[in-house]
């Protein structure tokens, strides 16, 4: 993957980077409720049809909630400039695009990473994705290849519905976002999960994390209307 330098004189965090980036744990996070409603209505097939911009075979009746959902968060992600963006040698850089990885279980009850490219058409994700993640579950190990820079981190606790989540991270601390989601729960008629996201401080504002959101939420709504 590729990435451009970011205008270190020109750059309007230049002092807020400074400042959490000389931090031992400059790591911020928020969890919230996401509504999934008409998401998960759309997976379970209760939708008439699914138009053809989505490819061949994508119309069938169910849909897998979890790569479904990946695929959502990861264009939403993307779409924040801020969440591109890493550290190298001490600067900011910004990627063009960034893949997933996501942890996959295997039969013995440990995991191995999986990489995906959530950018691509949904005809053409959905088939590579569970492919790949059945290579995963079966050959996987924990290697996130030489540009693990690029990646999302991804990570789901689908036996809990959580309402906050400590996760690990190295020291000294990385740049990659975490995304961690968990189990979903559906009262009055609505249905919702807690979802959330990690960043590194230096680069990644409380403004820039609420715009994940709002993507992620347009995302959804786009995903449920079969846009």
């Amino acid at each position: 993957m590729e990435y451009r330098t970011i205008d270190w004189e020109g750059y309007p965090r230049k002092a807020h980077f400074e400042y959490f980036n000389a931090m031992a744990d400059p790591y911020a996070g928020v969890t919230a409720e996401v509504d999934v409603t008409r998401f998960l209505a759309a997976c379970r097939g209760t939708q008439k049809e699914y138009p053809q911009s989505r490819g061949a075979g994508c119309a069938a009746a169910k849909l897998p909630f979890f790569l479904s959902f990946l695929y959502c968060a990861g264009r939403a992600a993307n779409a924040v400039p801020e969440l591109r963006r890493r550290i190298v040698e001490g600067r900011p850089v910004e990627f063009a695009s960034c893949d997933t990885s996501h942890t996959v279980m295997r039969a013995d009850g440990t995991y191995s990473y999986c990489r995906l490219n959530c950018m691509q058409p949904f005809g053409d994700y959905l088939p590579a994705a569970l492919a790949l993640q059945e290579e995963a579950r079966v050959h996987g190990d924990l290697d996130d290849g030489e540009d693990a820079l690029s990646l999302f981190f991804v990570s789901t606790l689908p036996w809990v519905r959580y309402t906050a989540i400590r996760q690990p991270v190295p020291s000294p601390a990385d740049s990659n976002p975490r995304l961690t989601w968990g189990r979903y729960v559906t009262e009055g008629g609505r249905t919702v999960m807690p979802v959330t996201l990690l960043v590194n401080h230096a680069l990644v504002d409380g403004v820039h994390m609420a715009g994940f959101y709002d993507g992620l939420e347009r995302e959804l709504t786009s995903f449920a209307a079969g846009s």
